[in-house]
């Protein structure tokens, strides 16, 4: 599977960016995409993730009613809208693509776990300056 994550970029805070994930390699319907983070001396951490065959979509926290992910099923592309950007949003966003193992996986919130995703974008980076 091939990852390519664009869109990242300097922002100030209370702006908005695009992120986008442009997929190949396989076929996507089964898939579960993510986008996760990490920023400098930080962790990865999950952001959003959507069901690519139902259009279901999962957020973290921290980022409900500021980012909406999204699918162009046409284009094979994952999109991450960000909006009312905080300079804590400061990290390299990575896109991830992974297949649910289970009946339960959504249930369960697997796809909060960036060991279920085996392809990953190179990441791009987005900076919020206060």
């Amino acid at each position: 599977v091939q990852l390519q994550a664009s869109g990242g970029g300097l922002v100030q805070a209370g702006e908005s960016l695009r992120l986008s994930c442009a997929a190949s390699g396989r076929t996507f319907n089964n898939n579960v995409m993510g986008w996760f983070r990490q920023a400098a001396g930080k962790e990865r951490e999950f952001v959003a993730a959507i069901r690519w065959s139902v259009g279901t979509t999962y957020y973290a926290d921290f980022v409900k009613g500021r980012f909406t992910i999204s699918r162009d099923n046409a284009k094979n592309t994952v999109y991450l809208q960000m909006n009312s950007l905080k300079p804590e949003d400061t990290a390299v966003y990575y896109c991830a693509a992974g297949r649910p193992n289970s009946s339960s996986f959504f249930n369960a919130g697997n796809y909060r776990y960036a060991g279920y995703y085996d392809g990953w974008g190179q990441g791009t980076l987005v900076t919020v300056s206060s």
